[in-house]
Formats: structure tokens, sequence, C-alpha cells
């Protein structure tokens, strides 16, 4: 246990064991992503894959906790990176979303205009990014009362993302039921897969909203709340679903998005024309 002024940095020495783990399977699937980005070119997909490597520093953090859970360096690194790996998540998604509306030629049926759909939300993603490493900076104050204002700035930006997020659910929901009353030519394209990727999208975002919620619970419940007694619930709910959430999009990756004859070609290098590739279409 470590206690700089009220606030204690830890209520249990951090298991290097269970970092350990969650630094092997971090590596991995970032490492998975960021070839498969590379390979394929979808640039998009950087914010997502940045995640990663936030989720990978943040457990090395954590790692570092255990041998000196007393050095605030390491509690601020393995607390911020952990906390804001999701919104980089979301960024990629949201981007995906846009990408396939205009890869199905399906942009009446968009709830948002298409124009402005990744950028709403990707824009308030940002905010939340910031919000909440905004709230992380402040916590790594001495001080009792900065550390609780730091908390409830990290509240505020967990609620505003956990509302983007839900729209963003809404709006894909929305377009989905109107695609399927109203196909396009696009959704008939035999190799576009856009029911799995929604389907990916969904299975994400439900994931990190579940992640989002128990963090807010356990803001709420404060330093001395029971979710930060024990450590087993950063790594149930927020480590396992993370490297869910990085498993899911790896499988069902955005390269599915494209019509029948990229597909045919067996690769995945990206070589292709800008009227067949969604990664290479919209901008």
């Amino acid at each position: 246990m470590a206690d700089h002024g009220k606030y204690v940095l830890y209520h249990y020495s951090p298991s290097i064991a269970a970092a350990a783990v969650a630094i092997v399977v971090f590596a991995v699937l970032t490492g998975l992503h960021t070839y498969r980005m590379i390979k394929t070119r979808l640039w998009f997909c950087i914010p997502f894959t940045i995640g990663g490597f936030f989720e990978l520093i943040g457990y090395i953090g954590r790692a570092a906790g255990h041998s000196n859970p007393q050095a605030l360096s390491t509690y601020i690194i393995q607390s911020l990176f952990v906390l804001v790996a999701p919104a980089l998540f979301a960024a990629s998604i949201y981007m995906t979303l846009g990408r396939l509306v205009r890869a199905l030629r399906a942009e009446s049926l968009s709830v948002i205009r298409v124009s402005w759909l990744t950028k709403i939300f990707v824009c308030g993603d940002v905010l939340t990014f910031f919000i909440q490493g905004g709230g992380g900076g402040i916590m790594a104050s001495h001080d009792p009362d900065k550390v609780k204002m730091g908390q409830n700035i990290i509240l505020g930006g967990l609620f505003l993302q956990i509302i983007i997020f839900g729209l963003f659910v809404l709006a894909s929901i929305v377009f989905h039921l109107r695609l399927r009353k109203q196909p396009t030519r696009g959704s008939y394209a035999g190799g576009l897969k856009w029911q799995k990727m929604l389907s990916v999208l969904y299975a994400v975002s439900a994931i990190i909203l579940v992640r989002n919620i128990f963090r807010v619970v356990e803001y709420i419940g404060g330093n001395d709340g029971p979710l930060l007694r024990v450590e087993w619930p950063i790594y149930v709910f927020d480590a396992l679903l993370m490297a869910a959430t990085m498993a899911i999009w790896f499988a069902g990756y955005p390269t599915l998005i494209r019509p029948a004859k990229t597909l045919s070609s067996g690769s995945e290098s990206g070589m292709h024309s800008p009227e067949t590739h969604i990664g290479m279409t919209t901008k």
C-alpha cells in the first residue's frame, strides 16, 4: 500500500504475474494490428493501433508498480494510459462507419449527413480523450482536493464518452434498419461484407460501453471504494474487455468491406484501385 498524503495509490501490492500476462497479450495483439495496418495501408486504423500501445505501456507501468508501489510516476503511467486507450479505439471505430456508408453508396440512409458523421463522433472522442487525460494529470498532484477534482473531471469525460458511444450505436442501428428496408446496389455486392462489419461495430461498441460503465462506477466509489480495494476488477472489466475488443477488431478488420474482385486476389496488400477498396475510398 502506498499513501501520498491522504490519497492511497494502491490498497494492495500490484500483481506482477497478472501484469506480465496483460503485457504479453497486448504486445501480441498490438503487434498483429500494427502489421495488418501497415500491410493493408488502412491508415484510419492508426488510432486503434496506438490504443494498443497505450494499453501495453499502461500495464508495463503497472508491473513496475509491483516492485515500487510508492512511485507516483509509474502509478500515473498505468492509470492514465489504460484509462484513455479506449478513446483511441473508438476513433477508428467511428471512422469505419462513415467508410462503410460510402462503400455501400447509402449516404441517403444515414441519420447524420456522411460528411459530418465521422467529424462529429471523432471530434467528440478527441474531446473525451483530452478531458480524461487532463483529469488524470490533475490527479498526479499530492493535493487531495486536486485529486478529487481530477476524479470528477475524469468522470465527466467518461460520461460524455458513454453518451457519444450510445449515439453512435443508435446511428449505426438506424442506418442498418434503413439499409435492410431499402437495400442499395452496393449492398448486393457479393464480397462487400457489410453485415459482418456492422456486427463487429456493435460488438466492440458494446464491450467498450461496458468497460466505461465499470470505470464510472469505479470513480464514483472513490479511492476507498470497493473496486479500488482489490485488483481483479481492472483485469476482468478493463484489460480482458479491451483485449477482446482488439481481438474482435482484428478478426473483422475493415479490409473485409470491399468488392469481390479485390477479395479474389487473396491479398491484403492494399494495392487496389481507390474505387474498390474501402480503406482508400474515403478521405
